[in-house]
This record gives structure tokens, sequence and C-alpha cells, in this order.
């Protein structure tokens, strides 16, 4: 297992260099000019030089960048161009908002994704079975920004059952920042008023996230168990006279779920750095979001922090993936 993190870990430095140089080189190929966005239409001539000067976009490309990774090295991710922050303190503030919004999505996942696959395999060819496979496709057909609308249209404009839109209510305070993530913070508080604000919140642009991985997960629960079902141990168990549902879930399920340990570990990574479209629907404070007006305002260095930050949790998350193996999978210890 140590060989697996020591490899992992160096494949990270490989990744977030890698990374780095194609974000660079791909944010600096745009023909705009940040200088002139950040000093305003009405700028001067001399005050466009005067910013372009102090963010070091005046100097030649190769040393932007050489300034860059020494900054990375020290821990610096830049300024900046919208908010005149740091990049990483951007990050810090913004992140908790995204990791609680995929969280939840993840969550949605598993709770319904798994059972219907499950359920989809046992009645294999039935109504049952046909109807989870349309629903699937349906889930995985739906862009996110069209699902997003709609479910607005429908429980907050017409129902009026959930907010349109944000982490809280407008005048609401934030619980005490413990972990950044509201709902975790406001149970740590005890202010179960606020939780139920905050879960009514990150419902619909969790159920909007979740669609397109819902759908896949039922879909792999579905053939993984399908493939279980037909092993042999899976009849001898059955020739035993072992109930059905000791068969189902002790045997059959629990070996059908390390395909599912897989695509979960993927579609958290995924949902980490494919939350934009949905932040901007529903004006979620994230790092989507953030990432959106970076582009919009040729912000280089929030861009570029953004995803050097997406990358390395891809990775992190794999190497939880692994590990999970070796822990949950004796056959991956020899």
């Amino acid at each position: 297992m140590s060989g697996v993190v020591v490899r992992r870990l160096a494949l990270l430095v490989l990744v977030l260099a890698g990374m780095s140089v194609i974000t660079f080189v791909v944010s600096h190929l745009i023909p705009a000019d940040p200088a002139r966005l950040v000093a305003g239409i009405h700028a001067s001539a001399s005050q466009v030089e005067t910013v372009r000067k102090e963010y070091g976009l005046d100097l030649p490309y190769p040393v932007q960048y050489v300034r860059y990774v020494s900054g990375l090295l020290r821990g610096d991710m830049g300024k900046s161009l919208v908010t005149r922050r740091p990049v990483q303190q951007d990050l810090r503030e913004f992140f908790p908002a995204t990791v609680e919004l995929a969280l939840a999505a993840i969550l949605l996942c598993l709770l319904i994704g798994v059972p219907l696959g499950v359920l989809s395999a046992i009645y294999r060819e039935r109504w049952l079975d046909h109807i989870m496979r349309v629903l699937a496709l349906a889930g995985s057909s739906f862009p996110a920004f069209w699902l997003g609308l709609l479910l607005q249209l429908v429980f907050y404009r017409g129902l009026r059952l959930l907010p349109l839109g944000g982490r809280l209510e407008l005048f609401q305070t934030p619980p005490p920042g413990v972990t950044g993530l509201y709902t975790v913070d406001s149970l740590l508080a005890s202010d179960m008023k606020l939780f139920a604000s905050v879960v009514t919140h990150l419902l619909l642009p969790a159920v909007t996230l979740s669609m397109a991985a819902l759908a896949i997960m039922t879909r792999m629960t579905r053939s993984a168990m399908l493939d279980v079902l037909s092993k042999d141990y899976i009849r001898t168990a059955r020739a035993k006279g072992l109930a059905e549902r000791v068969v189902l879930f002790k045997h059959a399920l629990k070996n059908a779920l390390f395909p599912v340990l897989t695509l979960t570990g993927l579609e958290v990574g995924s949902l980490l750095g494919g939350s934009v479209l949905v932040e901007s629907v529903f004006d979620w404070p994230g790092v989507g979001l953030y990432a959106l007006k970076a582009v919009q305002n040729m912000d280089f260095p929030a861009i570029m922090g953004m995803t050097l930050l997406v990358s390395t949790c891809y990775v992190i998350i794999n190497l939880i993936v692994d590990l999970s193996y070796y822990l949950v999978d004796p056959r991956t210890r020899g």
C-alpha cells in the first residue's frame, strides 16, 4: 500500500506540472487583454499599462510562467485580477460550497442509483427493468442547465416549495465556520432551523448536478449485478438453499460494488470540476461560479488556480479509491 501512495504522490507532481503548463499556454493564447478588463473600458493607456506592470503581464510569457511556478512552490497562486485578493484565499472561501454540493450529489447517486440498479438487475427484462433503463437514458440526456431551469420553474415558480438559489436566505447569517460545509456547521451549532434552510437550498442544485451521474450509477450497478449473478458461486449459494436476500445482498451485491466504488471516485472528481453550469444557474457561491467569472474576465491566476485545485482533487480521490480497494478486497493485498 505504501508503494501505491508513493507512486500516486509522484504522479500528482507530474499532473500538476503538466496542467500548469497546459493551462498557462491555453489561457495566454486567448486574444484578449486582461489588463484592459481590470482597468475598465474608460481607463487611459497609462492606467492600463500600470495594471499590466502590477500583475506582471508586461513580462515575456516564459518569465511569467517561471514566476508563477516559483510562487506555487512558496504556496502563492498569485492575485486574482477580479477580486484583487490572493487566489488561494478565494479558493479557501469558495471551495467548501462546491465540496458540499458535490458530496450531496454523490450521496443522492448512491442512495438512489445503487438500489435502482440492483432492482433493475433482479427484474431483468421485465417492465421494471425497462422503466429503469429508459429513466437512466433520459437522465443522462438532460443538459444540466436546462434541467436546473426546469426544476426552478416547477418547484420555485410553480409550487413555491424550494428556494430559487443561493446557500441561504438573503438575511440569514451563516453558521460559525468550522468546516465550511453549512450542513455540518449548522449541526455543530445545534441550529436545526438553519440546517433545514441549508438543506432546502441544497436540494435543487444537488439533484440537478447528480442527474447524469445517477443515470450512469444505475446502469453500472445493473451491469455489475448481472455479471456477478451469472457466476458459479452464486449458483452454488442458491443450490445450498440460502435465502434469496442473502444471496443477493451478502454475496452478489458485495462483489458488484467494486466497479461502483471506482465509478464513485471518478464521479466525485467530475462533479467537483463540472459544477460550473449548475452553480451559475442556482447562483451557488462555489469554485464553479468563481471559475466562470474568471473566464469571463480573463482572470489568468484564478483560472490556473482552479485548474490545479481540481487536478489535485482528481489524483487524491483516485488514490483514495485505490486504497479502499486494498482495504475491502483481500485479493489486492498479495
